[in-house]
């Protein structure tokens, strides 16, 4: 169970850092609103994952969903262009991510 926290939290950090982006600087309310909540829901997810998974596995794991999330979102949502390095970049924090589960 504390790893699917640990999943959820890390998809609603890729949420909120969307969100942020559709703020424009916090300068659009609903925006602001949803980045807040996703924050908040981010943050209490990740509590709970840390009950059962240690500090420093639990910290990498949900940074890297945001990292990996937030990449593949700005390629389809924001057309941002990326060059091969970053993606393979991307693609072995992904990974990292999959290779600590598996080994933990």
């Amino acid at each position: 169970m504390y790893w699917a926290y640990l999943l959820i939290a890390g998809l609603f950090e890729t949420f909120w850092a969307t969100m942020l982006k559709f703020s424009h600087g916090f300068s659009k309310p609903l925006p602001t609103l949803m980045t807040i909540l996703g924050m908040l829901v981010s943050f209490y997810l990740l509590a709970k994952a840390l009950k059962g998974i240690s500090l420093g596995m639990g910290y990498a794991v949900w940074t890297g969903i945001g990292i990996v999330g937030t990449f593949v979102i700005s390629l389809l949502v924001f057309q941002d262009s990326f060059n091969l390095g970053q993606c393979i970049c991307v693609f072995l924090i992904l990974a990292g991510i999959v290779g600590l589960r598996i080994l933990s």
